[in-house]
Formats: structure tokens, sequence, C-alpha cells
């Protein structure tokens, strides 16, 4: 069945899951059926047009590094394969009326992150959540060491969430630190265990990766983590904890590998340094960054729909401003018909 977006006179999208079941259901996402019942829309004709929109996550900073909101649609320009495209849907995440969103952390429990670390880490998490609330935000928990545990699938439960904090001083696991993985696993519980939609919006995806920046003994590779970020829309974000958080002589944090792999680079994230004892200001800093994010949408030409081929998308804002992308193009599978 082609895909199908569902448009009523009055201009309003209108939503129910359907097709591809448990998969990426989104306003923009192309293979995708959307239905709704005649019951449902009895006052209004409906109009059924195909869609194949091609979606981009983007986060704007200024010169100082702090997040810009309240940007347009206007103030961005796209290129696919270097030629100007037309954006067709864009929205950013606010409070009222915007997206929410689906967050996994996936805690480092190895030898290296001490009791301490864990207590003030569990505090500042606590903090987070609140902060994110308002978003109606779903949030899962995972830890990772040798093997990479789900203490708590996705919930909007504080309890839940505070049942799962105290498990984490039950949870140290060895030396191996599998962060690759754990990333993995967390894009894979994002796929199949959180929200489809709220509020007829789909959530924005994240990974939060707490950890000291040395994965050791991974399965999966950084490439592949950053392939499947991508086609899942997930955007990784990292947490450096104090004790590995090194600077150099001109105060810049020494590169880590974690940052080296391109994993957080190339899905649109990037690392926060912990280098004081406390982390709720890290983690303001981060919540910022995450609800500041937008949103663009394009319809590939016809004949790029499926051929195949990768095209490379670049976005752009006229403004003296920088600007990150979840990814750098998309590719469509060639059709069977």
């Amino acid at each position: 069945m082609k895909p199908q977006t569902i448009i009523n006179k009055r201009g309003f999208w209108n939503f129910t899951a359907g097709g591809a079941g448990r998969r990426l259901i989104f306003l923009f996402l192309f293979c995708l059926t959307i239905s709704v019942t005649a019951q449902e829309e009895d006052a209004d004709e409906i109009i059924r047009v195909e869609t194949e929109l091609v979606p981009f996550e983007v986060t704007v900073t200024d010169r100082d590094g702090k997040p810009v909101r309240g940007l347009e649609a206007k103030d961005f320009k796209l290129y696919e394969d270097g030629v100007e495209r037309p954006i067709d849907f864009f929205e950013a995440i606010k409070k009222e009326d915007g997206r929410p969103l689906s967050i996994v952390f996936a805690l480092d429990v190895s030898g290296s992150v001490t009791r301490e670390e864990l207590t003030r880490l569990r505090d500042a998490l606590r903090i987070f959540i609140q902060k994110l609330a308002d978003y109606d935000s779903y949030f899962a928990l995972m830890t990772f060491g040798m093997e990479v545990k789900t203490l708590q699938s996705f919930t909007n439960r504080p309890d839940r969430l505070e049942k799962s904090f105290e498990k984490l001083f039950r949870e140290q696991d060895g030396l191996s630190t599998h962060a690759y993985d754990a990333v993995d696993d967390a894009i894979r519980l994002l796929r199949k265990k959180s929200p489809s939609a709220v509020r007829d919006k789909i959530p924005k995806r994240a990974v939060i990766l707490i950890t000291d920046g040395f994965p050791v003994g991974d399965v999966v590779s950084p490439k592949t983590v950053v392939e499947r970020a991508n086609d899942a829309e997930t955007t990784v974000y990292s947490i450096l904890l104090p004790s590995f958080s090194r600077l150099q002589r001109d105060k810049k944090p020494l590169l880590t590998p974690l940052e080296a792999s391109g994993l957080l680079e190339k899905t649109g994230g990037r690392a926060f340094y912990a280098t004081q004892k406390s982390f709720e200001p890290l983690f303001k800093s981060l919540a910022e960054e995450i609800t500041s994010s937008y949103v663009l949408a394009f319809y590939p030409k016809l004949d790029a729909r499926r051929d195949g081929r990768f095209r490379r998308v670049r976005i752009e804002t006229p403004k003296n401003l920088q600007i990150k992308q979840n990814r750098n193009g998309y590719e469509n599978k060639p059709s069977n018909q």
C-alpha cells in the first residue's frame, strides 16, 4: 500500500497508527500508512495525498555555544546534492503543542565508575527528568559494563523511575565498558518500546550515554551504530565523567575514543564534560540543547524516491549561527514495483 497523509478541509493533520505497526510513525516519515475512520471525520471532507517526506533534526547554537530557540522555517535553507529544495515541514520542540521526547539513559556501571559518582548522577538525573516532564517525555534506563541491561523500559511515571535508580548501586559490572553495544541496544529499545506517538506527535529520540569515554570490549562497531542511529532518527549525546575529563593546557578537554569514533557528531549530538563535582549544571545544559532542536523535512523529487542512491543534504541558517544535523543525507531503497 502506498503511503498516505490525510488532511481535512480545515488544514489540520489527522493521525492514527496503521500499516507498519510498531515501525516509526511520523508525519514526515516515508513508507508509512496513516488512516482515520469516517466516523472520526464525518464533519470534514477527507483529502488523501501521497507523501514521502524526508526528515532531518537540527540544533542551532550561537557563537558562545548556547542553543538558539524561536527560529522559523524561513530562517533555514536546505540543499539536496547542492540544489536548494523547499522545506515542506518544520517543527520545533516546545512545552506547549510541540514535539514530545523519548530518551534512553545508558549508564556506565563498570569498575571505573565510583559509588560517589553514581549517587551524584542519580540526583542529577532526577532533576533532569523533572525539568523535561512538561514536554510529555518518556524515559528508559539501561546500564552497561561487561553486559547491557535494561532496568526500566519507557515510562513517564516518577515512581517507576525512582525504583530503577535504586537498582544502580547493585549493577557494578566488571572492567569492560561496552559503550557502543549499549547505544545499539538503546536504539533497538527506542524502535521497539518507545511510544509511537504522544498527542498525535512522534517524539524526538535521543540516547544519553554516561561513561568515561573509553569503550572496551564492544561487539558492534561505531560505524554500524551510527548507521542504525541515523536510520532510527536518533541523536546520541554523551556525558563524560569527571575522572576522565582531562583538560589540556588550553583548557580544552582531551578527545576520548568515544568522541573520535564520530558517534556523537554523526548523529547530531555532542559530549558534555563533567569537570566539577556537581552534575546538575551539566544536565541543565544538556536539557537546554535537547529541547531547542528543530525538525525539517522535504519531499524528494520523484526520480530520487526509489533509485537507491545516497543523496547528500546540507542545511544552513543565513544568520551567524552554528548548525548541526543528525545525519548528512538519506538513501531510499529501490522500488520493486
